[in-house]
């Protein structure tokens, strides 16, 4: 089995320093980074793609909140924390687990066997999967949303919403709500003809009516349905490139 790759998140250097000498009594754990704010732990992230995110709540110039909004496929989480009040929010984040400081050994090693598991059932698919080409525009595509049904190519499909670990299908003025997330279809669809606008979005660049600059610093698309979408920041400069001659 490969190293759980591990960053950890919190201001507090002792703090980190003692995460890492708990975790230095697992031969299959990879301290890969660490951060003590924000930008720091975003930047750390995109950088070395962890498995599990060991993240503070607060922090310098924001929250550990934060981090997870900013990441498009964020990692495993477990939060460790010195405060209980945040609790309902961190597992409504979908976080595997919530450690109280001091952290102490035996709860941390329940939080990374979750984690074990949890990348695991990633892993499988990729392990067995056989290589699969992107839907095309004029492939088709089958949808369902409870009795309704539909055979749509793929170019048809204008944006595709997040939904928690669901997925929400735009199409001819209608919609279908998948059981897949949006990275599992951003997976299967064309990186030429669909871009992800931000966390919770994919966009088909062909049903692009309109892009106007918004005031964070990203983009507002007009689509020719009349719907409207943001670029986040993050991706306004992939965004830019993509379309740039």
């Amino acid at each position: 089995m490969r190293p759980l790759r591990v960053v950890i998140v919190d201001d507090s250097r002792l703090a980190r320093s003692e995460l890492k000498t708990l975790l230095a009594a697992h031969a299959d754990v990879q301290v890969v980074g660490e951060a003590d704010d924000v930008a720091a732990a975003i930047a750390s992230c995109e950088t070395h793609c962890p498995d599990l995110l060991l993240l503070d709540i607060q922090l310098p110039q924001g929250s550990g909140f934060e981090v997870l909004d900013a990441l498009l496929s964020p990692p495993e989480v477990v939060f460790c924390t010195a405060y209980d009040q945040h609790a309902l929010r961190a597992f409504e984040t979908s976080a595997l687990d919530y450690l109280l400081k001091p952290v102490e050994p035996e709860r941390l090693n329940k939080a990374l066997q979750k984690a074990r598991n949890a990348v695991a059932l990633k892993d499988e698919p990729r392990r067995n999967a056989l290589p699969v080409a992107p839907l095309r525009a004029e492939d088709p595509v089958f949808l369902r949303d409870g009795e309704h049904c539909w055979f749509v190519p793929t170019g048809e499909i204008s944006h595709i919403e997040a939904d928690g670990n669901y997925a929400l299908v735009f199409f001819r003025g209608q919609k279908a709500m998948l059981t897949r997330s949006l990275s599992t279809l951003e997976a299967r669809l064309d990186p030429a003809l669909f871009f992800r606008a931000s966390r919770g979005a994919l966009v088909n660049l062909r049903h692009i009516a309109r892009i106007e600059p918004s005031v964070a610093d990203g983009y507002t698309l007009t689509l020719k349905s009349g719907a409207e979408m943001d670029v986040s920041r993050r991706q306004a400069r992939a965004f830019r490139e993509r379309l740039a001659l």
